[in-house]
Formats: C-alpha cells, sequence, structure tokens
C-alpha cells in the first residue's frame, strides 16, 4: 500500500478511534485500550508521513487534511476545529488552475492547524513543565520534545511545503538569517527594527526586558515592558492589550514555529534587522547585512519616533463630584475622566441596560488628594512627582544617560507609590463613595462586589493607546478594600512598566492623570472584545471579536476564541482558546481560578449573531468607534 493510502486511512482511524472514546457507553476498560490502540497507530502513522512525498499542489493539500485529521484523532485539536479547518482545506477546485486568494486560504489554514496543535501541547503540560523546571533545566525541552514526536512534525514541515510554493507563486517571501525554515513565520504587526537578537526557550515572565532588543519567545508576558520587537510561537490574541500596543506604536510582530525557534537560538545575542511587512512578510537578517534600502527604512522609522506632548489644556480639575456612569459622553474623554468611562457612558445611554452601572472618581479627586502634604516631605505627594522629572531632565542636560536618569526616577516613583498607598482619602470622598454606592450600585457599600479601573488621559490616543499599563482591582467588595484598591489604582500609573512605555513615546509622561471608572461586577460565562474594523485589513465593514470563558481573558493576552466577521455575514475562526483555567468572580470578593475545556466552542452561532448585530448598531450610532469590551 502506498504511503499516500495508508497514511489517510490510518488517520480516519485515529479520528473514529476518539470519536469512539469520548462515547458515554464506552467503559472504562474498553477506553484504555482504544488508547493505547491509537498510541500504537500514531506511531505507524508518523513514520508512514515521512514517506509520502506529494508531487501535485492537490497531493500535498490532500496530506494536509490526513494529518490535520490525525491531529484531531490524537487529541491534539478538538472535533468542531478540525471541522473549521477541514471546509477551508476541502475548498480546492478540481481544475488544474487555483486562485492565489484561495490558494493562500488553504495555507493559511494549514499554518493553523500547526499553531492550534502547539497551542494545545503547551497548554496541557506547560504549567507542569514551568514548575518542574524550576529544578530540573532539562525538563523545559519537554513541550519541543512532544511536539517534535507527535504529528505536529509531518503537518509543520506540509504547511512550510504550501507555504513555499505560495511564497514562489506570489513573489513574496521571507527571509529569517538564511535559514531554511522561513516560510515558519508570519507577521503580525508591521513594524521595522534594528537591535540585539534574544531568544527565550523558556517562560519569558520574569525576563528583564530591554527597548533595544528584539525578543524571541514561546508566548509574550501579559506585562510586556518596551522592546523594539517580538515573535512568539504563541500568537496569543489580535485584541490583547499587549499586541493593540505593538500595533499601534508600529512594533514589529510575528508568530512562527517552534522549530524556527529552535533554529534561531545559534543566533543569539545578533545584531539584526526585523522588518514585517503590512502582508505579513517578515524579514530578520544580520544588521551588518543591509542592503541601503533597508537603512533608509530603519532611519525613516527612527525620525518618526518623534515624541507627542499630550495636550492638558481641556483638564477641568475643578471638578469633583462623583458623576454616574450614564451621564458621561465621549466629549467628557480628556476632560474629567478617562476615555474608557466616556465611551461607556456615550453606549449607556445609547444600549440602556446593557452596559454594568458604575460612576467615576474624575481626574480633579485624584489632584486633590495628590496637593496634600506627603509624608516625611516638606511639599505635596505633587511637588513630589514634580521634582523627580525635574531633576531627570537637570541629569540628562548634564550627560547623565537615559539609563541612569531613568533608574534615578523609578526609585523616586517606587517612593511615591508606596506613599500614595497609604495616603488618607479625604472625610467627603469617602462619604460620597457611600451615598453613589447606595444610588447608583443597588446597595450600600460593603455590599456590593465592585470592579475599580484606572481610566488615565494618556489612553486610546492617536499615536499611543497606553492599552494595559494601569491597574484594574476586580471584585472588591468591602469599603476597606474598595478604599485600598482607589489608593492601589492612583499609584499604578507611577509603575515602572507604565513609565517605560510613556517615557518612551510622550513628552510629558508626568502629566498623567488617572481617574477611576467604579463599576458593578457581573459574573459573566463569557467575555471579550469586539472592534468593529478588520484589524490587520482595515476594513470598516469588518468586525473582529476574541473572547474566553469567565472575566477578562482575551485583553490579558489570553489565547482567545477569536473570529472575523465579514459584511456578508460570513464569519472566519481565527483562533480557538487555549487557556486551561478562567477567572469567575465569587459573590464575597475577589477572583476564583477554574479549569475548563476546549471541546465546546465559546460562542455559540447565537452569540456570533447578536454581536454582528451589535457592531452594525454601534457602525450606525457612533461612527469611527473601533473597539468595545464586552
Amino acid at each position: 500500500m502506498q504511503a499516500s493510502d495508508q497514511v489517510s486511512k490510518l488517520a480516519r482511524l485515529l479520528y473514529d478511534i476518539r470519536e469512539r472514546v469520548a462515547q458515554a457507553s464506552v467503559r472504562g476498560r474498553e477506553r484504555l485500550t482504544l488508547i493505547d490502540l491509537s498510541l500504537a497507530i500514531e506511531n505507524v502513522l508518523f513514520l508512514r508521513a515521512g514517506e509520502w512525498r506529494p508531487v501535485t499542489l492537490r497531493e500535498t493539500v490532500g496530506k494536509a487534511v490526513a494529518l490535520g485529521r490525525a491531529a484531531t484523532g490524537a487529541g491534539l485539536l478538538e472535533f468542531w476545529e478540525w471541522s473549521e479547518l477541514e471546509n477551508q482545506l476541502t475548498l480546492i477546485p478540481d481544475s488544474r488552475n487555483v486562485r492565489l486568494e484561495r490558494f493562500r486560504d488553504v495555507v493559511q489554514a494549514t499554518r493553523q492547524g500547526v499553531e492550534w496543535g502547539v497551542g494545545m501541547v503547551t497548554s496541557s503540560y506547560g504549567d507542569a513543565v514551568g514548575l518542574v523546571a524550576g529544578f530540573e533545566p532539562l525538563a523545559a525541552g519537554f513541550l519541543d520534545d512532544r511536539m517534535r514526536a507527535s504529528v505536529l512534525l509531518p503537518l509543520g514541515e506540509t504547511a512550510s511545503a504550501l507555504a513555499d510554493q505560495l511564497a514562489m507563486l506570489s513573489g513574496r517571501t521571507n527571509e529569517v538569517m538564511g535559514l531554511r525554515q522561513a516560510s515558519g513565520i508570519r507577521g503580525l504587526n508591521a513594524g521595522v527594527a534594528v537591535g540585539k537578537l534574544e531568544v527565550v526557550a523558556g517562560a519569558a515572565d520574569h525576563l528583564d526586558f530591554k527597548t533595544d532588543r528584539i525578543y524571541v519567545l514561546m508566548k509574550a508576558p501579559a506585562e510586556l515592558k518596551p522592546v523594539a520587537g517580538i515573535a512568539t510561537v504563541s500568537e496569543g490574541n489580535a485584541v490583547s492589550h499587549v499586541q493593540l500596543l505593538a500595533r499601534n506604536l508600529g512594533i514589529p510582530n510575528a508568530v512562527l514555529t517552534p522549530e524556527l525557534l529552535r533554529a534561531l537560538r545559534s543566533m543569539d545575542g545578533e545584531r539584526v534587522f526585523y522588518a514585517v511587512s503590512p502582508g505579513g512578510v517578515v524579514r530578520i537578517k544580520a544588521a551588518i547585512d543591509m542592503t541601503p534600502e533597508e537603512r533608509l527604512l530603519v532611519e525613516q522609522r527612527q525620525r518618526a519616533e518623534t515624541r507627542i506632548k499630550v495636550p492638558t489644556n481641556r483638564l477641568d480639575l475643578a471638578s469633583t463630584r462623583l458623576q454616574a456612569l450614564y451621564t458621561l459622553r465621549a466629549s467628557d474623554s480628556g476632560r474629567i475622566c478617562g476615555p474608557k468611562a466616556a465611551n461607556l457612558g456615550q453606549l449607556s445611554s445609547l444600549f440602556p441596560g446593557r452596559v454594568a452601572p458604575g460612576f467615576i472618581i474624575p481626574f480633579g479627586v485624584f489632584r486633590q488628594h495628590m496637593d496634600q502634604r506627603m509624608p516625611g516631605k516638606a511639599g505635596s505627594y505633587w511637588d513630589f512627582l514634580r521634582e523627580t522629572f525635574v531633576a531627570a531632565a537637570a541629569e540628562r542636560k548634564a550627560g547623565s544617560t537615559e539609563q541612569e536618569a531613568d533608574q534615578r526616577v523609578l526609585v523616586r516613583l517606587a517612593e511615591l507609590r508606596d506613599a500614595i498607598e497609604r495616603m488618607p482619602l479625604k472625610a467627603e470622598l469617602v462619604a460620597e463613595l457611600r451615598s453613589r454606592f447606595a444610588a447608583l450600585l443597588g446597595g450600600p457599600i460593603g455590599t456590593v462586589p465592585v470592579f475599580v479601573r484606572s481610566d488615565t488621559n494618556m489612553e486610546d490616543l492617536k499615536d499611543f493607546t497606553g492599552a494595559g499599563l494601569n491597574l484594574t482591582v476586580p471584585n472588591v467588595v468591602t469599603e476597606d478594600a474598595i478604599v485600598q484598591a482607589i489608593r492601589r489604582v492612583w499609584a499604578s500609573p507611577y509603575r515602572e512598566r507604565g513609565y517605560g512605555w510613556r517615557q518612551k513615546y510622550l513628552l510629558n509622561p508626568e502629566d498623567v492623570y488617572p481617574s477611576l471608572l467604579i463599576l458593578r461586577s457581573v459574573n459573566v460565562d463569557k467575555s471579550g472584545v469586539l472592534i468593529t474594523a478588520g484589524i490587520t485589513s482595515g476594513a470598516s465593514d469588518e468586525t473582529n471579536v476574541a473572547f474566553n470563558r469567565g472575566v477578562g481573558g482575551a485583553v490579558d493576552g489570553q489565547a482567545a476564541e477569536s473570529y472575523l466577521l465579514k459584511s456578508d455575514g460570513s464569519r472566519v475562526l481565527l483562533s480557538p482558546a487555549r487557556e486551561v483555567y478562567y477567572t469567575a468572580l465569587p459573590t464575597n470578593g475577589g477572583v476564583q481560578k477554574r479549569r475548563t475545556g476546549f471541546d465546546r466552542r465559546i460562542l455559540t452561532t447565537a452569540d456570533l449573531d447578536s454581536l454582528a448585530m451589535v457592531a452594525r448598531q454601534i457602525r450606525t450610532k457612533l461612527p469611527g468607534t473601533p473597539g468595545i469590551e464586552t
């Protein structure tokens, strides 16, 4: 029997066995026997897949279909996920001619099968590997070994073969340090950078990120500091705070295969040129080998990185009344509160009953409290802040490096944060808090759980989103906890990460003013982000959505279930969720982590239809609105 026939039949057998194992009527002993049989079949299929050498495009796509089905049978994809991919892979017509756009969809679907399978392995074993790697470094190689010993290896090779054919036909070819695996990278955010390459195979949560480096990681941390460029094995999701920040600031970003990450480890430490085109083509090469055109691109990028000054002339610091959310309009943004509350207020008026009730603590209240005398100092908290930045400017003028000046600023900001977190709240603020809870949130303070969210004048700007840089304290209940949450959120703009991003891109980072948005908690089954435009295409009639179970996962960078909703009513699954834990909100406050699986969609067809309808209504009532957390 030819390898192609055997692999196709074994793939179907693997798929059928998994379906049988999932049936409730199958007893434990039979289930174990079937799993043992499945493992044996997978081993044979793995060997025979290497002997299947397709010649034509149709044969190569046929191999991708068989291996995708096998990956599903092996548990690397869920049945419903494979159904979505199979629809894309089996749309190659019988004729000899295939439209380039259709072929591009096939290549993308094959790549997605690999990426989703990698995500399944990572989510299944990642926590355990991280735990063991703390005392046994060899454990760090387990994920890579598991992927290379699975059907993901031949599926990845097939995806690369298809990508190579697409590159040849379209004339758009990746270049990655002269490596043959260059087809294993796909651009996400367009941008250009030059910097030292740092390749990290393990967890990156505690990495000391540098602004002049280009990082290749398994997964981007949610608390990413300013970097020159980034590429990750796990794409995360396109609407996370990190992705939106990178896209807004023109930081090149790409997703790559584990094989390519491994190959790049030998280039760790080299100074490289990194570029991602708007069409997703990637170039990574030694900086010394840049062409004159590439050097010009870098120079233009550096000239374009002029920092912006955030205007403060509209600030109304005399306004200190705690204002109900439904009374706010978009025009209040930058005047008494940040854009988050202002736009939510606008939505609340347009969609009554569909936005959780809440109120704001405006900029003016923050400034009132900052004008109090700072303990142990001659002046106020605000004086201490201004003196910090005046001294830093003088140091730079006197010849100190940016790094030296920034380090001294960070020491002073840490002192300021600590003082703000112990700052006494004025009696009139506490009294008004109690009044607003009773009038707007349905009960006295201490009985209604709320989110305390930062909403500054330095976010959602045209040239700087500021996404996710400040603190949200979720689901606090008691009065003492709410008061402390207010202090913590007021202090959060002065954390190192937020300062780093603002210092790099803004001329007046010291003028950050946090208003606070107090929102009643809603213990939802699912939550996410809706953006009323195509993120990559820019099409104003497309909608991007990304959802996770529980609260807040999509914006935090979790691998979310993401869709592109098109104007003709069709939809494309961009990625399934790959987070085994989600956040739930207990009624007594705080958060709980609960476990989930991936066998069911998060968003039903009815959910997607509802989201598409909401997007249409928003475009009609609020043209130009970019995104909403739901």
